[in-house]
């Protein structure tokens, strides 16, 4: 199985699945960190050091076990170029830091791509597992089953005080990173945004952009995810972001009706006139491009829109990033470039 499949589509597998509560939640997610025991972390492990734990890992891919799961395809980075890495990284299935660092490493994908497990990033493993809408508990479920084979093959280093050891030490103890990726226009339209991230840190919560730590929450794009992973369960872990994230999705249905009634005619214009720029302008940078996505994405969920679908919009979230247009391209693109071949993607997506 090459690795150009996970290249050539913008939208992976698991996202043409529906989930629950998909019209708020766009995607849940589960990251795990582990290190093997008798090894330096990656950021001062030798290029030696990082080999044999790449060796290591790997042949826990003939695990009967791990078949079982899914396929899964072992990808060392050395075999792929800048803009490839940077595809992965717009599609969320490798960190930015994993793509950006020289040292030895590898990324792990299923079939699907549900499943992403990069080696050598900040941790040695980390075992991340994608689900459709508000899906958190089965994502823990799918990353938990998959870790327990690794676990089994694996030296972990583990303190009985402490927990599983990480690189930073926000992640010590549990090592799991729990986040949900959430649409919130008409909370950001009714200016109730701040206090509702206000709230969130309160509880222990981080709100992050759409590619995680230090990236910008653009195109109402919002994701929630616990800070804490030392002194609790992941069962608690995971029970507070659901009750949190249940919360917000109930705010923001709030927020979308009563946009529907005291401005529906505002609302509507502001979808039409979103619609309208999309289908025909000739050149648009990726930051309107987002916003004008987003007022889309919620004429589609409140049937404004009738002809699209929300799956279109993931598509062209992913299409209209630099790396996969360079990509589509075949051509390492200028930002003024990049700007017209945006323009002209979505005019061909959301052509009749």
């Amino acid at each position: 199985m090459s690795s150009r499949k996970y290249m050539e589509q913008a939208l992976s597998e698991w996202m043409h699945g529906n989930g629950p509560e998909q019209d708020v939640v766009i995607s849940s997610r589960i990251r795990i960190a582990r290190n093997l025991r008798e090894y330096p972390f990656p950021m001062l492990a030798t290029n030696s050091q990082s080999s044999e734990v790449l060796e290591q890992v790997q042949k826990v891919m003939d695990n009967e076990e791990l078949n079982t799961i899914s396929r899964f395809q072992f990808i060392p980075l050395e075999q792929l170029t800048e803009l490839e890495k940077r595809v992965l990284v717009e599609k969320h299935l490798i960190s930015p830091n994993l793509a950006n660092e020289a040292r030895v490493g590898a990324v792990i994908l299923s079939q699907n791509e549900s499943v992403s497990i990069m080696v050598g990033e900040e941790d040695h493993l980390r075992i991340q597992c994608l689900c459709p809408g508000f899906q958190i508990r089965e994502a823990w479920d799918l990353a938990n089953q998959i870790d327990d084979v690794f676990e089994s093959q694996l030296d972990y280093a583990f303190d009985e005080n402490r927990g599983y050891l990480t690189s930073c030490p926000t992640n010590v103890g549990t090592g799991i990173r729990a986040s949900v990726m959430m649409h919130l226009p008409a909370l950001v339209l009714t200016q109730q945004m701040n206090r509702i991230l206000q709230a969130i840190n309160q509880v222990g919560l981080a709100v992050r952009g759409l590619y995680g730590e230090g990236s910008e929450a653009t195109g109402n794009m919002f994701q929630i995810s616990n800070q804490i992973t030392l002194g609790q369960s992941e069962q608690e872990i995971i029970d507070n972001l659901y009750s949190v994230v249940r919360q917000i999705i109930e705010h923001e249905r709030a927020a979308r009706e009563k946009l529907s009634g005291e401005s529906r005619l505002r609302l509507v214009d502001r979808v039409n006139r979103s619609y309208g720029i999309l289908s025909y302008a000739s050149i648009m940078d990726s930051k309107e491009a987002a916003q004008r996505l987003s007022d889309v994405r919620l004429g589609i969920d409140l049937g404004i829109i009738k002809n699209l679908t929300p799956h279109v919009m993931n598509e062209l979230t992913v299409m209209t990033q630099p790396g996969f247009l360079q990509h589509l391209s075949g051509t390492k693109l200028s930002a003024e470039d990049r700007d017209i071949r945006r323009a002209e993607l979505i005019r061909e997506k959301l052509s009749p």
